[in-house]
């Protein structure tokens, strides 16, 4: 992938709010059960982005004229998808 889009990068940063807001809610002590729900929330962000960012370059790979590349940019993608 030769370049990320904004709104990658936009949900990225929209992440790293989170987590900021989470650490603020551990340093004022709040429940257990609202932090976990935060982190959560930060988890799923992150695994959506990471779906966004596999899908883009294995589109971009498939629509490449390399096709020896194409059989290993396709495991690549799949190895980092399972790794979860």
């Amino acid at each position: 992938m030769d370049k990320y889009d904004k709104k990658m990068m936009n949900r990225l940063k929209r992440a790293e709010g989170q987590l900021q807001g989470v650490l603020r809610m551990m340093e004022s002590e709040k429940d257990c059960i609202d932090v976990v729900t935060q982190l959560t929330a930060v988890r799923s962000s992150l695994d959506n982005l990471i779906g966004l960012i596999v899908a883009e370059n294995l589109k971009n790979c498939l629509l490449s004229e390399d096709s020896e590349l194409h059989e290993e940019k396709i495991n690549q993608a799949i190895k980092m998808i399972v790794k979860k």
